[in-house]
């Protein structure tokens, strides 16, 4: 079983990192964007690359969160499973309203 207080996209960290470094800069580049009052279309364009790129990053956590935290979790059954169980529906519903 997965240590409780180890978060599921541990063994994944580094590249979960470099891709919100990567959010990172393309949020900077929006602002520049306005800075330089670049045109709306290309300005929208890129926001929604950005939008693409952190819901990337939220798939990829509620996986590791699906295949670890919840995996583990059903195993061991009790009420823990029930509430990773539901953080888990909780957080497919927030992704699917934004």
């Amino acid at each position: 079983m997965t240590d409780p207080t180890t978060p599921g996209y541990s063994d994944d960290k580094t590249a979960v990192l470099k891709r919100l470094r990567r959010v990172e800069g393309q949020v900077r580049g929006l602002t520049r964007m306005v800075e330089d009052d670049t045109y709306c279309i290309d300005v929208l364009t890129q926001v929604s690359a950005t939008t693409k790129a952190l819901e990337a990053v939220a798939l990829k956590l509620l996986d590791e969160h699906l295949a670890h935290c919840v995996v583990d979790a059903a195993r061991a059954g009790g009420p823990e499973a029930q509430i990773k169980v539901k953080e888990a529906s909780d957080a497919i519903a927030r992704l699917v309203r934004s």
